[in-house]
C-alpha cells in the first residue's frame, strides 16, 4: 500500500519556503510506503475564481471559464489523485499568497463531488507551514488560511505536534532558504509535521479499506 503526499509551495520564488517544504517532505518520505510530490506555484498562471458558477449550474468537475487558458488543471488532478497534503507559504499581508489564494478558489467545482460524496475527503490529511520575515509577522494568520481551505474540503488537519500547535511557522529573517534553515526551532516543527502527517495519512489509507 502506498500513500501519495502532495507538498503544494504558494512562494514566487524557489527560496525559503521551498526549503522549508522540501524537508518537510522528506522527512514525510521517511516513513515506508510514502511517495511525496512537489508541485510549485511558482510560475504557472491561475486565474482567480470569478464566482461564475458555470461549473455548478452545468454540473461539469472544471472550471469552463478558466480551464482551458491556464494551469490550474494541472494542480487540480494532483490533489484529487492525492492522500495527504502539505501546502507552504510565504507570509504576504499577515496571510498567503495571491496565487495560493487564487488557487484555493478553483476548487469550486469539487463541491460538485462533495454533495454526490460528503466523506469523499475523510481518509485525507492535511498540515500547513508558513515562512515569514519576522518571527511574530503573520506566520499563523497563514497557517490558518490553509487550515480553512482544508476545512471547507472534508480534510482532516494535523499539526507539527507538542509546540506546533497550529503547523510548521518558520523565521527566514528574510535572508531567503539560508535564513530559514538557520531557524532551528521551525525546522524541527516543519520536519515533525512532514512526519506526523505521513504517519497520519497511513493510518487514514488503511482505514478506508
Amino acid at each position: 500500500m502506498s500513500v501519495k503526499i502532495l507538498g503544494i509551495c504558494g512562494s514566487y520564488r524557489r527560496a525559503s519556503t521551498h526549503a522549508v517544504l522540501q524537508a518537510a517532505l522528506e522527512e514525510a518520505a521517511l516513513q515506508e510506503g510514502v511517495e511525496i510530490r512537489l508541485i510549485e506555484l511558482r510560475g504557472m498562471d491561475i486565474h482567480a475564481c470569478v464566482g461564475c458558477n458555470r461549473c455548478i449550474r452545468e454540473k461539469v468537475n472544471a472550471c469552463l471559464s478558466f480551464d482551458s487558458k491556464d494551469d490550474m488543471r494541472k494542480l487540480f488532478d494532483a490533489f484529487l489523485e492525492s492522500d495527504a497534503y502539505i501546502i507552504a507559504t510565504p507570509v504576504y499581508g499577515m496571510g498567503i499568497t495571491p496565487i495560493l489564494s487564487a488557487a484555493f478558489s478553483r476548487f469550486r467545482p469539487n463541491f460538485l463531488l462533495s454533495r454526490e460524496n460528503p466523506d469523499m475527503n475523510l481518509y485525507k490529511v492535511g498540515g500547513a507551514i508558513a515562512v515569514g520575515g519576522a518571527r511574530n509577522g503573520g506566520e499563523e494568520s497563514a497557517v490558518s488560511c490553509i487550515h480553512g481551505f482544508y476545512h471547507t474540503k472534508g480534510i482532516t488537519v494535523v499539526n507539527g505536534g507538542l509546540g506546533a500547535y497550529s503547523g510548521g511557522c518558520v523565521w527566514s529573517r528574510d535572508q531567503g532558504a539560508e535564513g530559514a534553515m538557520a531557524d532551528e526551532i521551525g525546522i524541527r516543527h516543519a520536519r515533525a509535521l512532514g512526519r506526523r502527517v505521513a504517519k497520519a495519512a497511513i493510518v487514514m489509507k488503511k482505514g478506508s479499506t
